[in-house]
């Protein structure tokens, strides 16, 4: 079963946190696996937030820049000794996330609030463990997924986003929403994602379900969510740049299609910016017991950040 702890940004001494994992040390349940040398390992789940905006990325450098490397740092001082995580999905640099997952395995017996609020402590501002759960060898953070879930915020205003800088995307001419959606909707389902798949990208298929594309309008800012069993690298941001090309009246939506069946890659839009993107969601069997996702995951990130205007660009070109 998860565990909630109280404000992810809680500050304390290094005092605190070794008097706070002495005192509260113990053995626990008996979840848990014994490592190669016979010691036994018990496996941690963490639910994690953070803003991609701070970081080169998930994956750990050799600079120490990344997610991946600030988190295991803090875990680690919590355990006295190295840990290494395993994510459900790995985050290009400026890539946020409300909720990733990750499990590692460790001989350290803490308390569970110790996993969340001990390692809050040591962590930057801009990221959060949110919840933790014991959990048995057989769950993967990567693998047990059965569904992933991004949302791309866009802002379709004449001018950039400040306030709002690297925490969406930016258009500057108007895009038609429906047009968009009649787009999407050739995406659903399963298809050789090709055309969307960047050079990089090591998956052994370029087979992928869409099981949800949906497109919404809140003032200036458009959100879109799509969800599908798992993704191919720059998959949503290549999708999302020929959703926008199709938008501004450079191709009609049964372009997308097209762009499916050619299984090309250079016959699609450019790769849209990762500012703007959220890994929203994972999905797993309820057996795992984890908690889920904010649903819809459009709550999470959109009501405050619409500028709310009727007319967004009348109201522009019309100023004095």
């Amino acid at each position: 079963m998860a565990h909630f702890y109280g404000n992810p940004y809680v500050q304390c001494t290094h005092l605190f946190l070794s008097n706070f994992i002495r005192t509260f040390s113990h053995s626990g349940p008996n979840l848990g696996h014994s490592s190669n040398n016979g010691s036994y390992l018990v496996r941690i789940v963490l639910g994690l937030e953070y803003d991609g905006c701070h970081f080169c990325g998930w994956q750990g450098q050799p600079s120490g820049c990344s997610i991946q490397d600030t988190l295991e740092a803090a875990l680690s001082r919590i355990a006295h000794s190295s840990i290494q995580v395993i994510t459900a999905g790995r985050t290009d640099a400026g890539v946020h996330a409300t909720y990733q997952v990750v499990h590692f395995d460790t001989q350290a017996q803490r308390p569970l609030s110790a996993w969340v609020r001990g390692v809050n402590a040591l962590l930057p501002n801009s990221m959060a463990v949110l919840w933790v759960s014991k959990s048995s060898d057989n769950f993967h953070a990567r693998y047990s997924s059965t569904e992933r879930c991004y949302l791309y915020l866009l802002l379709n205003h004449p001018v950039r986003a400040g306030l709002y800088h690297g925490k969406v995307g930016w258009f500057h001419l108007p895009l038609n929403l429906e047009r968009m959606r009649d787009a999407a909707q050739i995406l659903l389902g399963e298809h050789d994602f090709s055309a969307f798949r960047a050079a990089e990208c090591q998956a052994k298929s370029p087979v992928r379900n869409v099981t949800k594309l949906e497109i919404i309008q809140q003032g200036d800012i458009i959100a879109f969510e799509i969800r599908a069993n798992a993704f191919l690298y720059h998959m949503v941001r290549n999708i999302i740049g020929s959703l926008v090309y199709v938008g501004k009246g450079k191709y009609p939506p049964q372009w997308m299609r097209e762009l499916l069946e050619s299984r090309d890659r250079t016959h699609a839009a450019p790769t849209f910016s990762a500012t703007g993107l959220y890994l929203a969601g994972i999905t797993y069997d309820p057996k795992w017991k984890l908690p889920r996702f904010i649903e819809p995951p459009l709550t999470a990130v959109l009501p405050r950040m619409s500028r709310a205007r009727k007319n967004l660009f009348t109201n522009y070109t019309n100023r004095p």
